[in-house]
């Protein structure tokens, strides 16, 4: 069976830093033109680098890919299209925040190939999103989703934060009634996270910032599992529900191992047991490109490295961690391994074997990540 592949750009961008984001991107606009440019030679580089594998899905992510004007979003469309199968494509999202989603650019979207909007909203309340160092207003955010409905752009995830400092439930509860009210097909929810060299990481080295308790996320995550439940979304993956089986593809692929190119600064790509990536750099990255030179390092992951991923991935998704697959994969002794690691969480109930597989209880997804580390190979 061959598998289908995925490709992803970065559009390294935003107005703005949120406070909370440690993904690779610039404030500064003036060079945005020149560095599209770039993306698109090395669109044309890269080609042959998923073969013939069918393409199913394209993610336009960063940064904040909304900030591309019509111009630099129809060279990248364009380069695609030329340079590219993609005739087997399913779905294919930009992300967006809502500060950018007014009529004329819903409208602009609406006659290009693009069928998924993904808007980072992250929080419904005003107050938060200063918080954050968020660019829109909840006012924005609700509009710009009706507006993208009424023009027909309908399938639309957002995105929102839980575990924020003050949040209390009730107000991730309103977040909550908010968002499924507006009949969105799909939710990322993520619990805020605290990293070196952002903002609230800074703060929280200096201990200016109060941060929630696990309790107060834990409690706040099992709160969205079952007032999603309630609104008819199936959660997926630990951070993903979707109503009426509407899974983000690109993102079930990147679980399920499948090919992915990686495009633009910071880009990561896999095929073959191996990742590469390109130097988070926007000024060297398009100086290499400029001269035809890939910027990217790569390795190959050991088989040990290949379980582990499979574990963290299989732990975290409705699917699970099929033992017959396992073994033929990584060998018997691998998935003795695994057994032995989790039966002391299968006797907590807090993971389940069923039908061959594990799978962890709905109570304890909240720990998932903790749960796999456990059967990791050190």
């Amino acid at each position: 069976m061959v598998a289908m592949a995925g490709i992803y750009i970065h559009i390294p961008f935003c107005k703005q830093a949120c406070f909370y984001c440690n993904f690779h991107f610039s404030t500064v606009l003036s060079y945005k033109e020149k560095l599209v440019k770039a993306i698109a030679k090395e669109l044309f580089l890269r080609k042959d680098f998923l073969a013939e594998q069918p393409i199913q899905s394209i993610y336009l992510g960063g940064g904040t890919p909304s900030l591309l004007n019509s111009n630099e979003l129809d060279l990248i469309l364009n380069t695609l299209y030329k340079e590219f199968d993609l005739s087997a494509v399913k779905e294919f999202t930009i992300e967006a925040n809502p500060d950018d989603l007014d009529s004329d650019h819903l409208n602009y979207l609406k006659q290009t190939p693009i069928n998924r909007l993904s808007i980072g909203i992250q929080s419904f309340n005003d107050a938060d999103l200063k918080y954050m160092n968020r660019a829109h207003k909840a006012s924005e955010a609700i509009n710009c989703i009706k507006k993208a409905q009424d023009i027909g752009l309908s399938e639309i995830s957002i995105d929102l934060i839980y575990g924020i400092p003050g949040m209390s439930l009730e107000k991730w509860q309103d977040n909550l009634a908010t968002a499924f009210s507006l009949q969105i097909q799909h939710l990322s929810s993520y619990c805020l996270t605290i990293e070196p060299k952002t903002v609230f990481g800074n703060m929280a080295a200096k201990n200016t910032l109060v941060l929630s308790t696990e309790e107060e996320s834990e409690k706040q995550f099992l709160s969205l599992i079952e007032k999603a439940a309630q609104a008819g979304f199936e959660q997926y993956e630990i951070s993903n529900f979707a109503k009426n089986n509407a899974y983000a593809l690109h993102n079930t692929q990147y679980w399920k191992g499948s090919p992915y190119l990686g495009v633009g600064p910071g880009a990561h790509s896999y095929r073959n047991n191996e990742r590469s990536w390109n130097i988070s750099n926007n000024q060297q990255y398009m100086q290499s490109i400029e001269k035809s030179i890939l910027p990217l390092e790569s390795e190959r992951l050991s088989k040990d490295n290949q379980y582990n991923e499979w574990v963290m991935t299989g732990l975290r998704t409705i699917w699970g961690l099929n033992l017959s697959e396992g073994t033929e994969k990584f060998g018997s002794d691998r998935i003795d391994y695994l057994q032995k690691q989790l039966q002391a969480y299968v006797d907590r109930k807090q993971v389940y074997y069923l039908n061959n597989c594990f799978y962890i209880a709905e109570h304890a997804r909240f720990l998932a990540d903790g749960i796999a580390a456990a059967a990791f190979m050190v």
